[in-house]
């Protein structure tokens, strides 16, 4: 359950040539790099009912807490996984089949990756503080204790642990450790680790703002987030990603994700383009607002003025013009 990628180390561009390999024949639709400006996830991926956020480390442990609280919050907003895939941390590497966790964000090497979306095959260990553990299904622990007549005494004994980590253990409570989880399926004769899924996606409810509590010094996206507001969108700033604002209407079923001109910007054409790209993946409406700076003619892309926008008292008049 768990061995060190072998071979010399990959570096990140390498690691993420290899990551979108995995998934484009995993039947992922991937979206463009996000690379016009520092971005929390370096790509959006979908396939059937898996939506999922990925950024690509050399090193895990480089990941910032304001990017991994930035991919969480986006991730939540389109019920995405979001994935750190990486092949060290600090001066170690990472165990194949084994899942780190970086700011409540999975993180798993290329290989594990592979057998999760091209051979269905999930990783059963989780990296923790001092070592390696194990989630165990309690509820057959206890049956399969009982349908072999062993006490809590007795079976506890057979493993070296306490009665109360055996109970842990059985009520869902603690986790073990690799070996104790090994030998805890010989002496019961039934699997009773749990793997991981990291595609299953758990709600935590997103912290949407209202205008008041949004702060930002572009005073074209303040004015934007004051108008979504008045139309009873929630809306979430974002500063780590291609877009600048998710805006979202639970009436209407729809998603929006924004970007706003900037007089200094140089890549509106490479980030329009990204917008676009992001948005068909994760099925949200892109859209980019200007107040008269150049913006590329694209079909595929909402261009509202900031002038029109303001004259707007309805967000039927908005959304009639997606």
């Amino acid at each position: 359950m768990g061995h060190t990628s072998e071979g010399k180390m990959m570096k990140r561009a390498e690691i993420l040539e290899v990551t979108e390999s995995i998934l484009e024949k995993a039947g992922f639709q991937l979206s463009q790099r996000c690379t016009s400006r520092p971005s929390c996830f370096d790509l959006a991926a979908h396939r059937k009912k898996q939506l999922a956020l990925i950024k690509v480390y050399a090193n895990i442990g480089n990941v910032s807490a304001k990017d991994a609280s930035e991919l969480q919050k986006i991730s939540e907003c389109f019920s995405a996984t979001r994935l750190i895939i990486g092949e060290k941390t600090r001066r170690k590497p990472l165990e194949d089949d084994t899942v780190y966790c970086r700011y409540n964000i999975c993180a798993i090497t290329t290989k594990t990756l592979e057998d999760v979306v091209l051979h269905k095959v999930h990783p059963l260990v989780e990296a923790g503080p001092g070592g390696y553990y194990i989630e165990l299904d309690g509820n057959l622990i206890r049956k399969r204790r009982q349908e072999l007549e062993f006490s809590v005494g007795k079976l506890a004994e057979m493993l070296g642990i306490s009665r109360r980590t055996l109970y842990g253990y059985e009520r869902g409570m603690a986790k073990a450790s690799v070996s104790t989880a090994y030998k805890l399926e010989w002496i019961l004769g039934v699997p009773v680790a749990q793997f991981i899924d990291m595609f299953q996606f758990t709600p935590k409810g997103t912290d949407f703002a209202t205008a008041r509590r949004i702060i930002v010094k572009h005073h074209l996206l303040q004015t934007v987030f004051r108008k979504f507001t008045q139309f009873k969108f929630r809306v979430a700033h974002t500063g780590r990603a291609p877009f600048d604002f998710i805006a979202q209407c639970s009436e209407k079923e729809l998603k929006i994700i924004g970007g706003v001109a900037d007089k200094k910007e140089r890549n509106v054409d490479q980030r329009t383009e990204e917008i676009i790209s992001v948005g068909k993946i994760i099925n949200a409406q892109p859209v980019f607002i200007t107040d008269g700076e150049k913006i590329p003619n694209n079909n595929n892309i909402l261009l509202v003025h900031s002038e029109d926008l303001a004259k707007m008292r309805c967000p039927e008049e908005f959304i009639a013009q997606l």
